[in-house]
């Protein structure tokens, strides 16, 4: 195969990973994604390129700018990255696998590069691309957004539309919903978002070192700690800093608190979703029992500054670790009890039965990831496939999956896990050693290795998290892709809905419960 074997949170050569002719590109990377998933594809500028290296073929041989598609692939615990070379256009992938959809379009928004015969060619975002190239959208920045975006439609007598956003009455990012409906069923609901594009991954490269640890915490304010350790772990591979086991242990412990409050907010927005009054306050308060342990942790309810590349700023004393045992055992049973209060109702589960159905074949299809893919039988946790923590995590955490696809099966697991996480935080707190030698100080001056690649994945609590860094001949960062899990399951709740009432659209959006700022970077 064309492509080269790399491993989470290892750095490889640039100069090592295969520059493969674009039809032999495709074809490689079609076959792998019939069984495969794709962890990430972006394109990333070049200088030059010659013309025999690109899909374009001209008569003259005078090189040309180009572009550097890079494509990770993942499946069984392995992975794997190939890269071609692309002009101003190439053959889409995605008319073939729909698992390519998204990562096409984003790369035609970022650099005016057309995937020809894409089957749903739009932007995802809604921003000026960062390349000298015409807008692959035609859309002029100047004028309101969301520009020149074609909704779907459908037509035909008594079919009406719902537009809902990008305003909104809850505190969250700005996105827009359109619902083609006949009477009050979903037919179709597409999902624009971008309205308020951050450019997070463009600021990463042009800050300062002692900047980007900041940023990165504000990527997803519900997902500090799995980014921090995505960035940290990159960072780590770039210099061949190897991490002990006590700065291992430490991040779990914090991704496995931020997993079971988000977790907990989740089914409290369900039960507040058909009016079960009883768990929705009750899982308000614990969830924010669960983010004051970061506050006792840290001084900071999100976990911010808790984690750096080398280190943590902060220790837990013995003092520290008894309080955060007799809090997780403590709430562990109030967690039970009021769980299962809101499962075991038979009012609450005719509304989570057999609805928002997304079955197996479908989830894995469109690469459907996390706590959601899990629920559609998709038997992938990265904890137990990829983690750098792998040894740490095979002492307690249970993969938890379940197959019928529905908002029911999203809860309960949502739920189990919850239980399993709280479960393994007790058990590290009392055998784990907690010693950590701190050099958490020394990022700025840090040399990170010149010309290399890096992948670093994680399961963030939505699910799937991973970052890649490109170095140049100077160890300067020349790209930062961020992809969250929610950039590949809002595909599932637009599929998710058909057939569905719209009464029943924020019972379905909750079960998955996604990102906007995770997703518009």
């Amino acid at each position: 195969m064309g492509v080269l074997k790399i491993e989470n949170g290892v750095a490889v050569n640039v100069e090592n990973i295969p520059i493969l002719p674009f039809n032999e590109f495709k074809d490689e990377i079609l076959k792998f994604a019939e069984t495969g998933y794709v962890v990430q594809h972006f394109a990333a500028p070049c200088c030059e390129i010659k013309d025999n290296e690109t899909n374009n073929k001209n008569n003259d041989n005078e090189n040309k700018t180009g572009y550097k598609i890079y494509t990770v692939l993942r499946n069984d615990g392995r992975l794997y990255v190939a890269s071609t070379m692309v002009e101003d256009s190439y053959e889409s992938l995605s008319q073939y696998n729909i698992k390519f959809h998204m990562f096409e379009r984003e790369i035609a928004e970022q650099y005016g590069v057309i995937p020809k015969n894409h089957p749903w060619f739009k932007s995802v975002r809604y921003h000026k691309n960062y390349s000298e190239n015409p807008d692959a959208f035609d859309n002029d920045y100047t004028a309101p957004i969301p520009g020149n975006y074609p909704f779907y439609e459908v037509e035909g007598e008594g079919i009406h539309q719902v537009a809902v956003g990008p305003v909104h009455a809850g505190i969250i990012e700005p996105g827009h919903f359109r619902f083609n409906c006949m009477g009050e069923t979903i037919l179709n609901l597409e999902i624009q978002h971008g309205y308020q594009h951050r450019g997070i991954e463009k600021q990463l490269l042009n800050c300062k070192k002692n900047i980007l640890a900041p940023l990165i915490e504000s990527v997803a304010g519900d997902t500090v700690i799995g980014n921090s350790i995505c960035f940290s772990e990159a960072v780590e591979g770039l210099s061949d800093y190897v991490v002990d086991e006590p700065l291992l242990t430490y991040r779990r412990l914090l991704l496995e608190i931020e997993r079971i409050a988000n977790h907990i907010g989740t089914l409290g927005g369900l039960a507040g979703d058909v009016g079960y009054l009883p768990t929705a306050s009750y899982y308000g308060r614990i969830r924010g029992d669960f983010l004051n342990m970061f506050v006792l942790i840290c001084g900071n309810r999100f976990g911010r500054s808790s984690l750096r590349p080398f280190g943590a700023p902060f220790k837990l004393s013995n003092d520290h670790i008894k309080e955060l045992i007799k809090r997780f055992e403590q709430l562990k049973k109030e967690v039970i009890d009021v769980g299962n209060l809101m499962l075991d109702n038979p009012e609450v589960l005719g509304r989570f039965d057999y609805t928002g159905i997304i079955d197996t074949k479908t989830a894995k299809l469109i690469g459907l990831v996390g706590p959601a893919g899990r629920a559609s039988g998709i038997e992938y946790d990265v904890r137990k496939s990829f983690s750098r923590a792998r040894i740490i995590y095979d002492r307690g955490i249970e993969l938890v999956a379940r197959k019928d696809g529905a908002v029911s099966s999203r809860a309960k697991t949502y739920f189990y896990e919850t239980i399993n996480s709280i479960e393994f935080c007790i058990e590290l707190l009392k055998v784990a050693d907690f010693q950590i030698n701190d050099s958490s100080s020394k990022l700025e001056e840090t040399a990170l290795k010149p010309n290399s690649f890096i992948i670093t994945m994680e399961e963030a609590w939505r699910g799937e998290l991973s970052h890649c860094i490109i170095t140049d001949e100077n160890g300067n960062i020349i790209r930062y892709k961020i992809k969250d899990s929610s950039f590949h399951n809002w595909t599932a709740l637009e599929l998710t809905v058909r057939n569905e009432g719209i009464y029943d659209f924020p019972l379905c959006n909750k079960s998955f419960n996604l990102s906007y700022c995770g997703f518009d970077l």
